[in-house]
């Protein structure tokens, strides 16, 4: 059986909407995006640190706005970059109720029905984990419905006060599997899910 691992870039206040662009996701009228970039290109160890720590063979698991947003702009982006090659290999699972194949982007295969049930079944039938980035809706629902395993977090030093946390009102206890912490006080975590 394999796991459903989250990652994601989070604020101390545990926000995880539009860490890239300014105009990545302005719902609810956030005005904070793109607030990761600046501090995370100031230190390019803990980058690499947060890049090296996704396991080795994986796929990868979005909701439609994320896969459209993030797949989108990566696999547009001029290369050399750090994502291009990577996106364009990797399996990618995407659950949507509004999008129809064949889906815009090499590699993709569309969740049919029930996102929880499609990613139960995912879990039961693969080896390889499944990496969740981004996708809040659907990680929230996920974890209440107790599908994720583990969380490998990204936590900058910034409180923004506003926008779309990562944890929903699901109870989640976390086990630390590894931290790392950088002069910067970026934080990385990686937690089981108990």
């Amino acid at each position: 059986m394999r796991n459903v691992v989250v990652v994601e870039n989070l604020s101390l206040d545990g926000v995880m909407q539009a860490p890239g662009r300014p105009d990545e996701d302005e719902r609810g009228g956030f005005p904070y995006g793109g607030w990761a970039s600046d501090i995370l290109s100031r230190d390019p160890e803990a980058v690499q640190a947060a890049l090296g720590d996704t396991g080795g063979s994986a796929e990868m698991l979005f909701g439609r706005r994320t896969y459209l947003d993030l797949v989108g702009h990566w696999l547009s982006t001029p290369e050399p970059n750090p994502f291009t090659e990577i996106l364009r290999k990797t399996t990618k699972y995407v659950a949507s109720r509004t999008l129809t194949d064949p889906l815009p982007h090499p590699n993709s295969v569309r969740l049919d029905g029930d996102a929880v049930e499609a990613v139960r079944a995912l879990k039961a039938e693969g080896e390889h984990d499944l990496i969740v980035l981004g996708s809040g809706d659907l990680v929230r629902q996920l974890a209440g419905a107790g599908l994720v395993d583990a969380y490998q977090l990204t936590v900058l030093p910034v409180v923004l006060g506003a926008g779309t946390r990562l944890f929903g009102d699901t109870h989640t206890e976390l086990e630390p599997v590894k931290t790392q912490a950088f002069p910067s006080g970026i934080f990385l975590g990686r937690f089981r899910v108990v």
